[in-house]
């Protein structure tokens, strides 16, 4: 379970040396996408060429029926280096399939340590790390993002329990005046943004401040929000 950066900066700075040391040794590999996946083993600077490669493709267009011949290798006693396209593999990712499938068949399966959004945000929130559930993307459809807004903040409010979730990166701004017209002003909301890189932007401020402040302008970038109802 091969961790990667969550964006454009010097893998050292946020990847172990066990990372490198692990990856050096595979020359087989499954990705969510392969362009990016040899791009970053390039960055990587792994002794096996490009060409030598091994690359199988895990994404929403993987067919169920292929994930377990991704395996073979696994099966012939060679190691597979499973990589999330950024953060950590298995998490929010297709990786949980494969994984199931090499626990199923008494496959070792060894993560390795690595970035990822989700805890990174949350460490730096000042939130409950207690309790807390990620919720991934939320509805598309505006009357229905605005109803699961409401529920979220219920539920953190009733459970005290941090809710997060994000958004696709061209639609951030519109998430962002969505949450603040609909949740209510003591609700605390963090906003983590470009987590690790250097334009890394991560605060916390009720509904009321936010408003009452100049509003951070996410296009494009990869955000988490969080929130926490009193």
């Amino acid at each position: 379970m091969i961790p990667t950066t969550l964006g454009e900066c010097e893998p050292s700075k946020v990847l172990p040396s066990a990372v490198k040391e692990t990856i050096s040794n595979l020359d087989e590999f499954i990705v969510e996408n392969s362009k990016t996946a040899r791009a970053f083993l390039k960055l990587m600077e792994i002794p096996t060429p490009q060409k030598a490669l091994k690359i199988h493709v895990l994404n929403k267009h993987t067919e169920p029926q292929e994930f377990s011949g991704f395996l073979n290798a696994c099966r012939k006693g060679k190691n597979i280096g499973l990589i999330s396209e950024a953060g950590c593999p298995g998490v929010a990712d297709p990786g949980a399939e494969i994984t199931n499938i090499a626990h199923t068949e008494d496959i070792q399966v060894i993560p390795l340590v690595g970035p990822s959004s989700i805890l990174l945000s949350l460490m730096a929130s000042g939130m409950c790390g207690q309790s807390f559930t990620f919720h991934g993307y939320l509805p598309i459809d505006k009357q229905d993002a605005k109803r699961r807004l409401k529920e979220l903040e219920q539920v953190s409010k009733r459970n005290q329990q941090t809710q997060l979730f994000i958004e696709t990166p061209y639609r951030n701004n519109k998430l962002l005046d969505l949450l603040f017209q609909n949740l209510q002003k003591h609700t605390k909301l963090c906003i983590a943004c470009d987590i690790s890189l250097g334009s890394e932007y991560i605060k916390t401020k009720t509904i009321e401040a936010w408003i009452k402040s100049k509003k951070p302008d996410l296009h494009k970038r990869p955000c988490i929000f969080l929130i926490e109802a009193e």
